[in-house]
């Protein structure tokens, strides 16, 4: 796997134990810390295979919904909802990490729990959707990004079930259709009768990929800017070469104080993250 560490799924049922909040994902953090001889390292935090939701809350009309999950050696993870008449949404997330874990925080100068609230950037959801995003998502602040992916939530569910109407992150949603080259697969040849064997054409090979030109915006200053020509070779049963297209690709990610994220997301889905 790309990132190890484990899935986590919640089922918050309320009073008549009726299913009222209900989350799936995977994240895991990177954070850089203060040691004893004041110098800086990054550590990963990644979920263990044992969470705790202790806390968890349904909500209603007036009182946020809140999922909370606890892990490793005092670390704890949550994000609280909030709705009105037709959609919900995301508000704060709130991280505690704890630097007396010393498997994680080696050295660490500054001991104990250490916590940060960041505000959900999560765009508004119709009630009685399910918000599902496979893609990468990140924030950063206070020296800690936190990484998420395989995100499937939904707040205030009504009547106790998990609807199937799916509500899909930017990332996931394809721009355009997809250009597919031509290959043997789908040609079409007109069948002819002939006395000679007919003379092999050698493959056309796969042209350079287009350079485009990729930026970020912090506010109203660009904050990373990327200038490249991408293809991708994948080694499958025969090898496959996918050109990176510019013009069916958007840019998206983010820029923080020590680390910056460039996600590159083409009319094919395909997802490429610096």
């Amino acid at each position: 796997g790309f990132f190890q560490s484990y899935a986590v799924e919640v089922d918050v049922k309320d009073a008549s134990n009726a299913t009222c909040l209900y989350a799936k994902w995977m994240m895991r953090f990177s954070i850089k810390y203060e040691t004893n001889s004041s110098d800086y390292k990054n550590a990963t935090l990644n979920l263990s295979s044992s969470v705790t939701h202790n806390g968890s809350v349904c909500g209603n009309g007036t009182e946020a919904a809140l999922l909370a999950v606890q892990f490793g050696e005092g670390h704890s993870w949550s994000i609280n909802f909030t709705k009105n008449n037709e959609t919900y949404q995301g508000d704060f997330i709130t991280f505690t990490y704890n630097t007396n874990d010393t498997a994680v925080f080696p050295d660490a100068k500054r001991k104990g729990p250490i916590t940060i609230v960041v505000k959900d950037t999560m765009h508004p959801v119709q009630l009685n959707n399910i918000f599902v995003c496979h893609n990468t998502a990140s924030f950063e602040a206070e020296n800690v990004t936190q990484i998420f992916w395989n995100v499937t939530v939904q707040a205030f569910v009504q009547n106790g079930t998990i609807s199937k109407k799916e509500s899909r992150c930017r990332a996931d949603t394809p721009t355009s259709a997809p250009t597919v080259p031509p290959t043997i697969a789908n040609v079409t040849t007109a069948s002819t009768t002939t006395l000679s064997p007919a003379p092999t054409t050698a493959p056309k090979p796969v042209e350079n990929p287009d350079t485009g030109n990729y930026s970020l915006k912090s506010g109203n200053k660009t904050c990373l800017l990327a200038t490249v020509g991408l293809q991708l070779n994948v080694s499958q049963d025969k090898p496959l070469l996918i050109n990176i297209n510019p013009k069916t690709t958007i840019a998206d990610g983010t820029c923080g104080n020590t680390t910056a994220t460039l996600k590159l997301n083409d009319g094919n889905s395909t997802l490429i993250g610096f």
